[in-house]
């Protein structure tokens, strides 16, 4: 037995280099910390397809939670309706045609082609005092506070360059067209039937919700 032999061992360990044997088997921690690592990275992926699953049924609409889980919210666009203004036709309106100008005939002309398009007749002749030769632009309309936004509105589409006005005084529906030195005749026909149809029909608008 070697000197260098630890006592007991009999003979059945020899050292035959300069190194001590090694007394118990090499510690193995590295693989223990493996395996837990590993594990609990499997149980991660298990969790996350787990709720994917979930996301994938639900539709992916989910509120926000207490503990601050951010909401999935999809953008819908939808189409609605714009409310229809509830206009009177050009057969509900009575209209006054004056002539404030010096040409002759521009009221009878002007109220018979009105008439054409559907709009009813009052009055036809001269403008009063209050306009005789003071209108400069193409013509004045008016009527009753009322007529602000329903009559004035419809006939207007007939001659959009005229001036708008209102008198709260007035009584009755019945609208003047007050013809002025810049008149040179009404819309075209087509041009006005679509103004008017426009006007008492707007398009739907598209908007744009966001739910969660």
């Amino acid at each position: 037995m070697s000197m260098l032999t630890p006592p007991g061992m009999g003979g059945q360990y020899r050292i035959t280099g300069d190194k001590y044997p090694r007394m118990r088997p090499p510690r193995r921690r590295g693989r223990l910390v493996f395996a837990v690592v590993a594990s609990a990275a499997v149980l991660g992926l298990i969790g996350w397809g787990t709720l994917q699953l979930i996301d994938v049924f639900t539709g992916g609409d989910k509120k926000t939670s207490a503990s601050g889980t951010k909401a999935h919210c999809r953008t819908k666009a939808t189409t609605t309706t714009a409310q229809v203004k509830a206009l009177p036709q050009p057969g509900e309106i009575t209209v006054n045609v004056y002539n404030a100008t010096a040409r002759t005939g521009l009221a009878k002309s002007t109220a018979d082609e009105l008439k054409k398009r559907g709009f009813k007749i009052g009055d036809v002749g001269n403008a009063s005092k209050e306009f005789d030769k003071k209108v400069k632009g193409a013509g004045i309309l008016l009527g009753p506070a009322a007529a602000l936004n329903t009559s004035l509105p419809v006939l207007a589409t007939q001659l959009p360059a005229a001036e708008h006005r209102t008198d709260a005084a007035r009584k009755g529906t019945d609208l003047d067209l007050i013809i002025g030195d810049g008149f040179k005749t009404l819309t075209q026909r087509t041009a006005a039937d679509q103004a008017l149809a426009v006007l008492t029909n707007p398009e739907p608008a598209a908007s744009t919700k966001q739910g969660c």
